[in-house]
Formats: C-alpha cells, structure tokens, sequence
C-alpha cells in the first residue's frame, strides 16, 4: 500500500507531483466522498498552476463516488466556507497550498455547515482510503454544475460594516499575485475608500515571490507603498486571503497580537459577555481586553481547524491568531482575510481614531517579540530543554499547543511545526520591551544550542 505524505494535522499539503498528484488528488475525492458521503460538494481552486488540474481530478474522484459536485472556480478558501454553508452544501474542498512554496498544492476540506475535518474528525480515515485505493464506483455518477456565490459573499461582507458612516480612506492593498485582487475590486464599488493596488494580478508564476506577508521581506512593497502614496493603512493577504496583515499610516507592521485583542473588543462591545477564543502564543492583551469587557476569552489549541472546533463548542463570537487568522461565528465559524480589515476600518470611522491610535497601547502593555523560527534537528528536545531550564521560577505551565511558561512579569510559548524541523517562539512582557528582549535573546540562544 502506497503511503501519501501530503496529510498534515488539518489538510492537505505536499510538493508537486511526488507528493500530490492527480491520481492521489483523485483517490483523495473517492475517499472523501467514502468518509463523508456527501449528496452534494462544493469545490474551487486559488492561483497555483496547478491547482485547476488538481481539482479536476478531485472532482472526478467525487463523481466517480455519486457526489454531484458544484465548482465555484477561482476563489479564496473563505468563497468555500461560505459557499457550503450557503448554498447548503454537504461538504466542501478548496485546492489551495496558501502560502507554501511554489511547487506545492494542497486542499482544505470542510462538511456540513462548513465544520472542518481534522485528524481528529475524518482527515486520516480519508488519508487511509486513499492509501488503500479500494474502492467500488457508485451505482450512478454524480453530476457537474457552475456555481456563482460571489454577490451573496460580498453582501455578507459588507454586512461586517455600516457603509454609510465609513470615512474616506486611502488604502494600500497587496494581494501578492493571490486571489485577493479579485474581491477587492468586487467590494471596491461599494466603499467609500482609493485602493493603491499592489501586485494585484493573479499570477501563479509568483513574479513578486510567494505571498506570505509573516515573512519580513514579503512586506517591502506595502510598506514602500504606504510611505509613498501617504496612505491611511495597508493591507496583504497570503495566496489564499484567509489571513490579512495590517500595516500602519508610518508603514508598520502591526502584529496579528494586536488586531486580536482589537477585534475581540468590538465584538464584545455587540455582544456582552460572549466567548473569545485564542490559540496560547501570545495571551496577555487577549486576555487582558476580554475580561476587560466581561467577556469569558477560551485557550485553543493552535491551527483552524482546532480553532473552529472549540468556537462551536463555546459558541464564541470571535476568535483570533496572532497568525493573523480570524474567526467569526456569523461566517460559519470559518477564518477570513476579508472581514478583518472591514471591520477594522469601521472601526476608524466609529472611534475617528487611527489604526496605529488604536493599538499602541496595547503593544506598550504588551510588547511581544512577534514569532521567530529556527530550524533544529530535535525540536521536541529543545522544548524539554526549556522546560527544564525555566520550570523553577514559573508560575504557571501549560502543554495546549507546545510549552508555554508563565511568570511573573514575562512568558513565552515554544512550539513545534507541524510539517518540518523548525521550533517557533514567541516572548511578551508587561509593559517592559527590554525584559521581553533579554528573555528572547536566552530562549533563542538555549534554542541554538539544542
């Protein structure tokens, strides 16, 4: 039996084609249509060269099992989430590897009601039936249609915002050669904002390098854009805009951190009392704004579809990564790189406050060293390691999602990747930007030592 190494905890990702190819992507569909059984599918595909063949052999696999299947075409991975929930859809894929090299492809898989399938709900039962490739054809194929959601999708995310009491904006968008062009110039009709738009084209060759906006020298171009064009804010998707990133009128890069605990307190100012959810990187602001507020903030394990799990648990309003991925429970509980930035610029309009009034006193309290990864052999020895070094003064200890240490006036969370040899740290302080340093500097230095 052939193993596929293209199964992670929550999708589906491996290099063209040793690790994902149209036969897998096929067996992939059939299994999905096994686990799942599915009436009905929606399935669409991002930018990658690939990813059109990708989906079409996925789609044949889901035909071949009696699934009728409704393609959306190009979109971003939130058009699946929306569109299986509302068009009411049992199941949806989306072809996409988001960030990932170029070489790379991948899926994304939700049921019903856009629940996500984990390893925990289905992902590895899929990954076995395809490894088995067994399977017995339904009695009759399923069908093909088009399907078109993109007006009933920019409806819901204009709903994020009263359009009449926006403010005028300028506003710097970096789609980096994604599939977030597209949705901005849908939007754009409706808003009251000038867009300075910045590799904007779809363009799965990715002239401008893949779009990954956490890397540092990924933001150059928004930043020099904002500087020049003197624009209130920016904004720069990932491949598959389910994350945004945001960057101040200076031209800085605001962490992820931040919008956040920002979003966490506008939804609580709606809702009273409700459920935020965060994944334990970074803890204190989120924490901090939410019981702020009355509302009750819940730890999650780190990833969407852990994220999406526990939101529907809690039936929490919002929940946030300081990845920059954000979760709204009147988008299915799915993550998108839309909303986000709406809702952020009502939030100027509402407070007439700037982006960088907003959260600078925030990051004052909360100076956090943003995440930094390194590349080890033995990242679970590493984590021992800090664990042992640390464990006699901390206050508290926790294993949700790697090692996180709490003491009195700093913490830090070190975790493992999911998909290569690389450990990620994040460090925060209160309100002590030389303590959050040093204690970074020793982490990274026990780290490279390991």
């Amino acid at each position: 039996m052939e193993k596929i190494t293209c199964f992670k905890a929550y999708d589906v990702r491996g290099r063209i084609p040793d690790q994902l190819n149209e036969d897998i992507a096929r067996r992939i569909g059939r299994a999905y249509a096994d686990v799942i059984k599915p009436a009905k599918v929606v399935v669409g595909h991002d930018i990658r060269l690939t990813s059109e063949a990708i989906k079409a052999a996925l789609t044949e696999g889901l035909l071949e099992q009696g699934v009728d299947v409704y393609d959306i075409g190009l979109c971003g991975t939130e058009e699946i989430y929306f569109a299986t929930s509302h068009a009411g859809m049992d199941g949806g894929v989306a072809v996409t590897a988001s960030h990932n090299p170029k070489d790379y492809n991948g899926m994304k898989f939700v049921r019903e009601q856009s629940m996500p399938i984990s390893g925990d709900t289905g992902l590895f039962d899929i990954q076995a039936l395809a490894e088995a490739n067994e399977f017995t054809p339904a009695a009759q194929r399923g069908q093909l249609y088009p399907l078109d959601t993109s007006d009933a999708y920019i409806k819901h995310l204009l709903g994020y915002v009263d359009v009449d009491s926006l403010t005028p904006l300028k506003i710097v968008v970096n789609a980096g050669n994604g599939g977030a062009g597209r949705v901005i110039d849908l939007l754009e009709p409706h808003l009251p904002f000038e867009f300075i738009k910045v590799h904007h084209q779809p363009d799965g060759n990715f002239p401008n390098g893949v779009p990954n906006p956490l890397l540092e020298e990924n933001r150059a171009p928004t930043i020099a854009a904002v500087r020049e064009h003197g624009a209130d804010l920016g904004i720069a998707w990932d491949g598959d805009f389910d994350r945004c990133f945001f960057f101040d009128a200076a031209g800085e890069f605001i962490e992820g951190y931040y919008l956040v605990g920002l979003l966490a307190e506008a939804f609580l100012k709606q809702v009273p009392g409700a459920a935020i959810v965060h994944d334990p990187r970074l803890t204190w602001n989120t924490v901090a704004m939410t019981e702020a507020l009355g509302g009750r903030a819940v730890q999650s394990k780190t990833g969407h579809a852990f994220i999406k799990e526990r939101m529907r648990l809690e039936d929490a309003v919002y929940g946030g990564e300081m990845s920059a991925h954000h979760y709204f429970r009147d988008f299915a509980f799915c993550d998108s790189g839309m909303s986000p930035w709406l809702l952020v610029t009502g939030l100027i309009a509402s407070r007439d406050l700037s982006l960088t009034e907003m959260v600078s006193e925030r990051m004052a309290a909360f100076p956090c060293s943003g995440e930094i990864n390194s590349t080890i052999e033995d990242p679970a020895s590493v984590l021992a390691a800090a664990e042992a070094a640390y464990s006699d003064s901390a206050l508290a200890i926790g294993h949700v999602d790697g090692l996180s240490m709490e003491f009195e006036d700093w913490r830090f969370n070190l975790r493992m990747s999911n998909t290569e040899p690389v450990v990620r740290l994040n460090v925060e302080s209160r309100a002590d930007v030389p303590l959050m340093q040093q204690r970074r500097d020793e982490l990274l230095a026990l780290i490279a030592a390991g």
